[in-house]
């Protein structure tokens, strides 16, 4: 099937003209997940995982980072569409290679998807092939040959009060057009959808497992628009009509979200907004060139949203939030636990699927829960070394008495947001096993016992979680933290916590993931995962400091720990962890599992 859409996709570029053609799988406002709808690299190859897609007259390829490896080698093969590996020594990105596969060409025609393709990529596709390349804006151009291709998304909208976020929705746009006076500018046009969410304390479900709405949102000092789906909703909903009126009286113009790229091919120089500020991280390429016809270029700035930086700083209520989520969060992971080892030693069948299920029945119980943050992966012994493994539904590895099995899961409340991963044995362990496992719960606890100047990048810190593993010659290719959403994206900026260069800061407020691992072709993978808040640490002769705090109440298995290989400071953390988890949980937990966790938290 993927040999043929490729095959579509060369037909219509010979039949417009075009020498190559580039897809991604983003939706116009550059997010991390997707609505079916613009999914469209993983249309055309078959490829399933986070990559983009170039096609030309006599190549096909899929440029992904270490995290789908193993995937694509499984997912490609017979598909004509080759892997290109990013992240790694000696990559080679798209644009240097249109550049370098098109050198003898004199003009050469790239036509991308506008609306799935931000600004700031097709720009560097512009620079690294120089005035040779002439870029074609095709918005929506798989249309004629995606048979039932999905429809935008839209679904019913919710607003949150300040009870429950902190800063009202006038606060937030008071605070964002002092910015823009600061700033000298005139008008903010926000396009991310989890900083439109924050700004306008809405959420929704149109991409799934982030409570996001398609929308954009346009933010004059006198004004703001907010470019939604308003379609009709159902009759027994009122939560969509609702949220509305809130929105409008509050001072928020509703617009229709088709209509964004009218309104802003109106502003002309003086009668509507002079200088206008953009984030072409996340403006798609079809908006930029709107914007670049209308308005001139001295009075258009881009530069990083002020929205990312600020969302992530949590506030004192949402701070309480997490904390109320993470408590739920770990009841409903210590049930799940508990089952899975009662059915594991009375050897009842349970595979992988099943068991992502029964987690999901223990989440759906705890009221404000309002889904998976994100899609569950439940791996058993080698399908845990695909960092991003997707559960099937039918075909799941069944769970034995041995080995290891690995939990990375998540749940979004209306009170925030989670995210833990969990390596537990099944069973007898080998040796190379425990050594992992230990290693990785090493670099674990040495980050989040971490201690660090105020000012410090996560690139900074990045290597004590890895310096265990380092120190045996051994790693993981993916990041060692995120950031994360108040009931919004598991995943956001501006921080991270890995070796990329990244200038921004931990700042106290901020809440991380810590997550090393280490994954082994065919055998296994292990990860331990808590999400950790960045608080103050005190001052001194030498500065202010900072330290985390770790959220997240489960426990950390130690039957397979080989304590030889933590230091003193290291099992007083892990014990101590335990003992908290254990504290706080088992009042709330049915007797039964209470004594269980008990003998699960015993110090080592």
């Amino acid at each position: 099937m993927s040999r043929e859409r490729v095959e579509a996709v060369r037909a219509m570029m010979r039949s417009k003209g075009w020498d190559a053609v580039v897809l991604t799988g983003n939706d116009p406002h550059n997010s991390e997940y997707s609505a079916p709808r613009w999914l469209q690299a993983g249309w055309v190859s078959g490829f399933s995982g986070e990559g983009d897609l170039v096609v030309t007259d006599d190549h096909a390829g899929i440029w992904t980072d270490t995290r789908y490896f193993i995937q694509a080698s499984r997912q490609l093969p017979g598909t004509g569409v080759e892997l290109h590996k990013t992240r790694v020594p000696g990559q080679v990105l798209i644009p240097e290679w249109l550049a370098a596969h098109f050198a003898d060409y004199d003009s050469v025609i790239v036509a991308v998807d506008g609306l799935g393709m931000n600004a700031a990529t097709v720009l560097d596709i512009k620079k690294a092939m120089g005035d040779k390349a002439i870029i074609v804006d095709a918005p929506n151009m798989l249309d004629p040959v995606w048979e039932g291709r999905p429809p935008v998304p839209q679904t019913p909208v919710i607003t949150l009060g300040s009870e429950t976020v902190g800063w009202s929705r006038t606060q937030k746009l008071t605070w964002i057009r002092k910015w823009l006076q600061d700033n000298g500018s005139d008008a903010i046009l926000i396009t991310a959808l989890d900083e439109i969410a924050w700004m306008l304390n809405v959420r929704g479900q149109d991409v799934e497992y982030n409570p996001v709405v398609m929308s954009y949102l346009l933010v004059t000092r006198d004004d703001s628009f907010w470019f939604v789906r308003k379609g009709p909703v159902d009759p027994g909903d009122h939560e969509t009509e609702d949220s509305f009126y809130e929105l409008t009286s509050d001072g928020v113009s509703i617009q229709d979200y088709s209509d964004i790229g009218v309104t802003l091919s109106s502003i002309v120089d003086g009668e509507f907004i002079s200088r206008l500020f953009v984030d072409t991280s996340t403006l798609n390429y079809n908006l930029y060139n709107i914007l670049k016809e209308n308005i001139p270029s001295s009075n258009l700035t881009s530069g990083k949203s002020p929205v990312a930086l600020r969302k992530a700083v949590k506030n004192d209520v949402e701070i309480a939030g997490m904390r109320e989520a993470h408590l739920e969060d770990g009841l409903a992971m210590e049930r799940f636990f508990f089952w899975l080892e009662k059915m594991v030693e009375a050897g009842e069948p349970v595979n992988e699927y099943e068991a992502a299920l029964q987690l999901h029945s223990f989440r759906s119980g705890i009221e404000g829960f309002r889904g998976e943050s994100f899609e569950t992966i439940s791996a058993y012994g080698p399908n845990a070394a695909l960092p991003h493994y997707v559960t099937p539904e039918s075909g799941s590895a069944e769970l034995d008495a041995r080995g290891l099995y690995l939990c990375d899961s998540g749940g979004q409340y209306l009170f925030g947001t989670t995210d833990i991963t969990r390596t537990i044995p099944l069973g007898p362990c080998s040796q190379l096993e425990r050594e992992d496992y230990t290693l990785v719960l090493k670099g674990h606890i040495d980050l989040a016992k971490a201690v660090f100047p105020s000012g410090t990048a996560g690139c900074q810190i990045d290597a004590l979680a890895r310096e265990p593993l380092w120190a045996s010659k051994r790693n993981f290719g993916h990041g060692t933290g995120h950031g994360v959403g108040f009931y919004l994206n598991v995943h956001e900026g501006p921080q991270d916590i890995r070796q990329n260069f990244n200038r921004q800061p931990l700042v106290p407020g901020m809440i991380t993931s810590n997550e090393p691992g280490i994954y082994r072709e065919g055998k296994y993978g292990i990860r331990h995962e808590n999400l950790v808040l960045c608080v103050d640490a005190g001052t001194n002769d030498f500065g202010q400091w900072c330290r985390f705090e770790t959220l997240t109440l489960c426990h950390l298995d130690t039957s397979i720990v080989i304590r030889e290989l933590l230091d003193a400071s290291e099992i007083e953390w892990l014990n101590a962890y335990n003992a908290k988890v254990f504290q706080t949980l088992s009042p709330r937990l049915p007797s039964e599992i209470a004594q269980w966790l008990r003998k699960k938290t015993l110090p080592i």
